[in-house]
């Protein structure tokens, strides 16, 4: 008898092997929620198949019980996976603490802590306040901003100077996309930040409910790990991964989604999720039972104890095999350059340690970035100005933690007879525009830090001609001899900046940390004011974000109590910044900000005006930006020709920030030359 024509031809005696008709082991790809449950059943698309084999294995009168059992083995299957996914088997074994008045909140500030985390940032919203008030209670301190931005700048400025995750909570929806360009910055900046955000609840996401967007979709390529909590008991693994994710490799940004009714106690989301009325009629009472077990599994096992503590980082290292080639090359090495940027100051390698390993390298050395203020102020070692010029003489350039981006001309800045070593824990970052412009003799990916130390071990001895750093150093020298002369060169109204920025320079103390924030006046200080030592100096990093400022110096003052604070802005910039002057009142944070006042987006208008002809949206207004900040409650000082007393200005308002009070200073500026030429694209 032939095989029903619904059920096509006989396999052949090969498929039926293939297809294990005898062992039942048909069905490769399970339906997720058995394949979560671990359960050996057929996949639901493979139902058709199987039911075609068996009936054509089987004698013609055992087709209905075979078709029999086989349904009755889907519908099992199908219920057991039903069962899993609603939670039932998790319940029989994890009960529900009905009487409970804990919440999910208390879960995240219990990993906090353990993660030793000391300051949490945020803008208050419903849904994530029993982070809040948990963090609270468990010493973690709370500092609310005016913008979500700002709470996520501050986090990283607090990961950047302890090494540590920064952490920052905002509710849902406006909450979270407030926050993608700080969440950005962070990705490009390579800074380990952890964004808590709200959302609504599980059953009402979809649905139309307040604030209810796809908030993963939104952050997932913005971040190295992106999760969704869906049940309390899972609140606690999720925020270890979360951690260890964001200081694993390469570190960056982690983004953990956190419903409302994952937060609160059992007693407020069962009042908002169950009628409180006897449900009448079959359906209603079909629903109610899927919303009580619904409860039952988002607060099955909440409250049993749970590791909290960090879990083991996975920092990629270089192998000695690459560090002795790389040792081999800098020993031939007759010009020898090295380029430090930000990764080089990442642990687990101690800033004090990578100084004395640059020092025994004894090579002349460019620093970037965090790494920035490494040797301290006027170190031999250290060269400021002509980098591009010297990496074109260099027989030998280590790049590290540094890559060929715009700031190194893509490359193009590095002579095609040099030998380039590079490292990076990024491999793809590494070998950025390696096949256009540049190639490396030798690319090691691994820790910069960690590499660095054991190069100078490799090489402890090794000198090199003494005539080499003192030519860098004598282009350094010649470059500030025209900076000395810019100084004094009259503008056409209110003061010179260079002079301005040098008298900065003169006064600054020791314990200074400096964030900077803007364009042509930040530009002019980077070439003028120094950091005094280690990560003691704050930028956006590659991605050029304005509006660091604020949440930058607040994040670091709270680091580094005993430190002065000194914020140099742009007057474009510090539009950005301004009202956060209310948050430095109310949680008595006491900063500097120098505004550099020139009434327009100069660093735009320097190539516009020429290329375009026109000043179209550049123009701004002297404003007075010290009177803004006293109606916040700071206190404001003015500097202009007029009052051609800096110094006298500037120790004024380093005595009130001793005080305890925020200061803006004001300075009206005009324009000069000093940047003419210098790109904004």
């Amino acid at each position: 008898m032939g095989a029903p024509a619904s059920l096509g031809a006989w396999p052949r005696p090969s498929r039926w092997r293939r297809l294990g008709v005898g062992g039942l082991t048909i069905g490769t790809d399970l339906d997720p929620g058995v394949k979560e449950a671990g359960l050996p059943i057929y996949s639901l698309r493979n139902r058709w198949r199987v039911m075609e084999t068996l009936t054509a294995a089987a004698p013609a009168g055992s087709f209905f019980p075979s078709f029999l059992l086989l349904a009755c083995g889907t519908l099992v299957a199908a219920l057991l996976g039903c069962a899993h996914r609603l939670g039932l088997f998790y319940q029989l074994m994890h009960k529900v603490d009905k009487a409970s008045i804990q919440h999910g909140g208390e879960n995240v500030a219990a990993v906090l802590r353990a993660h030793g985390v000391r300051f949490l940032f945020t803008l208050v919203g419903g849904h994530i306040s029993p982070i809040l008030v948990a963090c609270e209670k468990l010493g973690i301190r709370v500092v609310d901003t005016r913008h979500e931005v700002t709470a996520v700048f501050a986090a990283d400025a607090v990961a950047r100077l302890t090494g540590t995750v920064g952490v920052a909570a905002v509710t849902a929806g406006p909450g979270l996309t407030n926050t993608v360009t700080a969440v950005k910055n962070a990705q490009i900046a390579q800074s380990p930040v952890l964004l808590l955000g709200g959302a609504a609840s599980t059953l009402l996401q979809n649905r139309g409910a307040l604030q209810a967007i796809d908030q993963m979709a939104l952050f997932r390529p913005l971040c190295k790990f992106c999760a969704s909590v869906r049940r309390v008991r899972d609140i606690v693994p999720t925020l270890r991964a979360a951690m260890v994710a964001a200081q694993s490799g390469t570190p960056g940004p982690v983004f953990v989604e956190l419903p409302v009714d994952v937060l609160y106690p059992y007693f407020i989301v069962q009042k908002e999720m169950v009628p409180a009325k006897p449900p009448k009629g079959l359906v209603a009472r079909m629903v109610t039972w899927y919303l009580e077990n619904h409860l039952a599994n988002l607060f099955a096992g909440a409250w049993e104890p749970r590791p909290e503590g960090p879990l083991p980082l996975d920092i990629p290292q270089a192998s000695p095999q690459q560090v002795q080639r790389c040792v081999e090359i800098l020993s031939r090495a007759k010009r020898p350059l090295v380029v430090l940027g930000s990764q080089a100051l990442l642990p687990p390698t101690p800033a004090d340690r990578l100084r004395t390993a640059v020092e025994t390298l004894g090579i002349p050395c460019f620093l970037g970035g965090m790494a920035r203020g490494l040797l301290g102020r006027n170190h031999p070692l250290h060269i400021r100005q002509n980098r591009s010029a010297a990496l074109k003489k260099a027989d030998v350039v280590l790049l590290a933690g540094i890559v060929c981006d715009f700031r190194l001309s893509y490359g193009r800045v590095l002579s095609r007879s040099s030998k380039i070593i590079i490292v990076n824990r990024n491999r793809k970052e590494m070998l950025m525009n390696s096949d256009m412009f540049w190639k490396p003799q030798e690319a090691v990916q691994g820790d910069v830090g960690s590499f660095v130390v054991t190069l100078a071990e490799g090489l402890k001895g090794q000198t090199w001609a003494s005539d080499w750093a003192e030519e860098l150093r004598q282009a350094d020298r010649q470059k500030e001899q025209t900076f000395r002369e810019k100084a004094l060169t009259p503008v056409g109204q209110h003061l010179n900046p260079v002079r301005v920025l040098q008298l900065v320079e003169e006064i600054l103390p020791d314990n200074t940390i400096l964030v900077v924030d803007g364009g042509d006046f930040v530009g002019t200080a980077a070439h003028l004011v120094q950091p005094r030592g280690p990560l003691r100096w704050l930028d956006p990093g590659a991605f050029g974000t304005l509006g660091v400022g604020a949440g930058f110096a607040l994040g670091a003052k709270l680091c580094r109590p005993d430190a002065e604070v000194w914020c140099l802005f742009g007057d474009g910039a510090f539009g950005y910044s301004l009202i956060e002057f209310d948050t430095f009142v109310r949680h008595k944070i006491p900063v500097i900000a120098l505004v550099g006042n020139d009434a327009g987006w100069t660093q735009i208008s320097r190539e516009q005006v020429p290329c375009l002809g026109s000043n179209v949206a550049c123009g701004l207004a002297y404003t007075d930006y010290h009177k803004a900040a006293m109606g916040l409650g700071a206190q404001g000082l003015l500097l202009s020709r007029e009052k051609d007393q800096v110094v006298e200005v500037l120790r004024d308002a380093q005595q009130q920030c001793r005080d305890g009070h925020p200061v803006v200073v004001n300075i009206l500026i005009g324009r000069t030359d000093f940047r003419d030429g210098s790109i904004a694209v």
